[in-house]
């Protein structure tokens, strides 16, 4: 008797948190329109998007040394130095025979030099060690696109595991009121039927505890969910307190699956992350022919034309030169060799992280097709459960009634019914968030996929 007051307040608390929720929902939010608003603010896509622009920037970069690099420059000299006074003079084309008197050699007057130079220079052969730099930075542009792919895959997965989870939450949070006003009824029919003298004490109390432990199932979910609200807030981008309407339920349906085999063929082919492993190989690749490059010659190319003049505005000569310089480094301690030996051990890495990552796909793929095969067998048993539960629990009520069925059997009866609906529902669930997983596993989930498009 105790317990009622009690469970009434946790009762009547339960529902206010429901219907405060309710009031402050006020945008209505599909699950499409949550793809396109996560894949628009979450910030893991959009550090993987600016890590994409990053690497197309990079690419850019990489071809720069293929051009030759041409620089401009004004300069303002003064001085008595003597090598910079007899240099400037011969520069200007102003040197004259008392310049080699030895006091004006040894203690020159100061001298004022304006300077104006173009200078240049051009790698013309380097052993194609810049062609790789490029091929490789171009690579590496497409393995930060792919890095976005799979970043975007895995959103669209989170998001839709986490919409559907609002939905479970909600339906569970309707079995749970259900329960309690079932609950609630029996409650008062085992009470009426213990003050009219036909039945025990313990059947009464047998009824509260079983009212006070559905109140706190309902608790239970109304705290499930908030707590799916704010993960889904959380993918989305916003703030955890952002509040949504959702029209949609929870949909019951099933979805068309190809055979086991041509889902690993999918997987090897679109899985943007085992894109990205192949990208790295080929990287590697460019990095061992970097390394091998800096055993052979190079050719560079420099010149120089700069104008001396006494004045800013001239009266003075200009002069040119050019010159062609080929390097060849004989000995450097080793650095070399131990580079190439470092690159070559780097690619049989990256090439055995490819194999395992194959292997990985392939298993990932069978689990995620095994996992949504059993979800979807688990529905239909699901379906015929609930069915078999309401109607069980339909005839426990009207044998309590008759006085056939004891209270004990009632609360068995009831306690299978809202089991079989929790089930139900959680199958739907698995149902939903298994196929996106599978999808995942094959590369091929996108803000198009069945799944999204409700």
């Amino acid at each position: 008797m105790t317990l009622m007051p009690l469970g009434r307040v946790l009762l009547l608390g339960a529902l206010a948190g429901a219907v405060s929720l309710s009031a402050v929902a006020q945008t209505k939010l599909t699950l499409e329109q949550a793809v396109a608003a996560a894949l628009e603010k979450n910030p893991v896509r959009r550090a993987a998007f600016f890590e994409q622009q990053a690497a197309v920037a990079s690419f850019k970069l990489s071809r720069a040394p293929l051009l030759p690099a041409i620089a401009f420059s004004e300069t303002y000299q003064d001085g008595n130095d003597p090598v910079y006074v007899f240099g400037a003079k011969l520069r200007q084309q102003r040197f004259t025979n008392n310049d080699f008197i030895l006091n004006q050699l040894n203690t020159p007057t100061p001298f004022t030099n304006y300077v104006t130079r173009f200078s240049g220079q051009w790698r013309l052969f380097d052993s194609g060690a810049n062609w790789a730099r490029v091929t490789q930075a171009r690579q590496a542009k497409d393995l930060a696109q792919r890095k976005l792919d799979r970043t975007e895959q895995e959103l669209v997965m989170r998001v839709v595991d986490a919409y559907t989870g609002v939905l479970l939450a909600k339906r569970r949070l309707e079995v749970a009121q259900d329960a309690v006003k079932s609950s609630q009824s029996l409650l008062d029919r085992a009470r009426s039927n213990f003050e009219a003298g036909m039945s025990v004490e313990s059947d009464l109390l047998s009824a509260e505890v079983n009212h006070a432990a559905r109140q706190q199932e309902l608790i239970r979910a109304q705290d499930d969910v908030n707590i799916a609200a704010a993960r889904l807030n959380h993918e989305l981008g916003v703030t955890a307190d952002t509040s949504y309407e959702f029209g949609e339920v929870l949909p019951d349906r099933v979805f068309p699956s190809e055979p086991m085999d041509q889902l690993e063929k999918q997987a090897l082919d679109h899985r943007p992350d085992l894109r990205g492993i192949s990208l790295q190989q080929s990287i590697q690749q460019e990095n061992i022919k970097i390394a091998k490059a800096a055993f052979r010659p190079t050719v560079n190319a420099v010149g120089n034309w700069e104008v001396d003049n006494p004045h800013f505005s001239g009266g003075g000569g200009n002069d040119w030169l050019f010159g062609l310089e080929v390097r060849m480094d004989l000995f450097d301690g080793g650095a070399r060799a131990a580079q190439l030996q470092r690159e070559r051990a780097l690619k049989e890495k990256v090439d055995a992280l490819h194999e395992s990552a194959v292997s990985g796909v392939r298993l990932e793929v069978r689990k995620a097709y095994f996992d949504y095969d059993a979800a979807r067998r688990q529905l239909e048993v699901a379906r015929t459960a609930v069915a078999q539960a309401d109607e069980s629990l339909r005839i426990g009520h009207d044998r309590y009634d008759a006085g056939i069925n004891t209270i004990t059997d009632l609360l068995r009866m009831e306690e299978a019914d809202v089991r079989a609906k929790t089930d139900y529902w959680q199958a739907v669930y698995r149902v939903q968030s298994n196929y996106a997983n599978l999808e995942l596993a094959t590369g091929t989930l996108s803000p198009d996929s069945p799944v999204v498009k409700q």
